[in-house]
């Protein structure tokens, strides 16, 4: 894991680095992003995490925001299942340096931030012992890092793409933006 997450963002630097300026991005004052996405690679757990983050920019290039991502895995196998399912509720703070970084298309917005959650897990299998069951996940808070990029591809509507560590490694996904 820290193989691919390392170089995703050697591969990233090197592109923003790359990119010959003129114009730069600035996310403006005022500005709001909906973001709905599903996470690759999980820390601790396995499963599939999918969820949305909001984002309100308070200041141009900096926003705030919250997020929420569900995930869930289990085993079924003749008669018997069980299941793990995890629920993550998280605050962000994102700085934008397409400005800083002079940027040449104004339809690329590159970020880093930090968050900071809380996970709560828990165990059910066919038999009813969710109460009697050790979790070794149990429910905590988290920190998080993110570095990643927005394209929007029209006005209202992006993609965006985050390598981090919190939920999980890369995350891949569709944005809406609102005035």
């Amino acid at each position: 894991m820290k193989k691919l997450t390392l170089l995703t963002l050697l591969a990233w630097l090197i592109a923003v680095a790359l990119m010959p300026s003129a114009k730069a991005q600035t996310v403006e004052k005022g500005e709001k992003f909906l973001n709905a996405g599903i996470g690759l690679g999980t820390y601790t757990y396995r499963g599939l995490p999918i969820g949305a983050s909001f984002e309100y920019t308070v200041k141009d290039n900096l926003s705030v925001g919250g997020s929420f991502d569900f995930s869930r895995y289990g085993y079924n196998s003749g008669g018997y299942k069980w299941n793990y399912t995890f629920l993550f509720f998280t605050a962000r703070g994102t700085y934008h340096f397409g400005e800083l970084l002079d940027v040449s298309d104004s339809k690329f917005d590159p970020y880093a931030g930090i968050s900071l959650g809380v996970r709560t897990s828990s165990y059910s299998d066919s038999y009813g012992s969710s109460r009697d069951y050790y979790s070794p996940y149990g429910t905590g808070m988290f920190l998080g890092l993110h570095l990643g990029s927005r394209y929007m591809f029209s006005e209202k509507i992006g993609g965006f793409a985050e390598v981090g560590y919190g939920v999980s490694v890369l995350r891949l996904g569709l944005t809406a933006k609102f005035k």
